[in-house]
């Protein structure tokens, strides 16, 4: 059996280096590859965020039309409605009857309300409470399907009983997307005064 010698022993500086040099490669790589991963799990967060705000709005919005007054056997239900704006007597969580207006105050889309006493019926304005559905909104068109048979929507509701479907369509100032909102109100007038 030789003997091993000093040089036989050990690595070379250069195999050193080289071995360095390589490992330094694979934590560049990584490093890049956990950043992109960072980046791409943040952007999933902020659409995800957006999505969820979205949903609570579509929600909100079904809601209020769903649960629209549609008016007693003795007064008629209370509905205007233009292409940009929708005014109506619906009930609020908590069971509160109120005067609603749904439209865009800028890039916001708003809900504006003023509770109801019983038997009382606001005008036009109203000057209640406000709050910010979505921001960011750079359209929001209303839409109204008639029972009358015609078909086909109309820009404007201004009729006594409220229409069979009411259709919302929203149109943001960034990537966003939502499918428009369609819900049918409660057409079954009730026996109260």
């Amino acid at each position: 059996m030789k003997a091993q010698t000093g040089r036989d022993a050990g690595f070379t500086l250069l195999e050193v280096l080289a071995a360095l040099v390589v490992l330094g490669f694979l934590i560049a790589g990584l490093s890049g590859g956990v950043r992109l991963g960072l980046r791409a799990w943040d952007q999933q967060e902020r659409a995800a965020a957006g999505l969820s705000d979205l949903d609570a709005a579509d929600r909100i919005l079904r809601r209020l039309i769903t649960l629209i007054n549609p008016g007693t056997l003795t007064r008629t239900s209370f509905i205007v409605g233009t292409a940009g704006r929708l005014e109506i007597v619906t009930t609020l969580p908590a069971s509160i009857p109120a005067e609603v207006a749904l439209g865009l105050d800028g890039d916001r889309l708003v809900i504006r309300w003023t509770p109801l006493e019983p038997g009382i019926r606001l005008g036009a304005a109203v000057p209640g409470e406000e709050a910010e559905l979505l921001r960011g909104v750079s359209g929001v068109r209303f839409a109204y399907w008639a029972r009358d048979g015609k078909g086909g929507w109309r820009d404007t509701w201004g009729l006594q009983d409220p229409p069979a479907l009411i259709r919302i369509r929203l149109a943001f100032n960034d990537s966003r997307t939502w499918p428009d909102i369609i819900s049918a109100p409660v057409q079954e007038r009730t026996g109260g005064r």
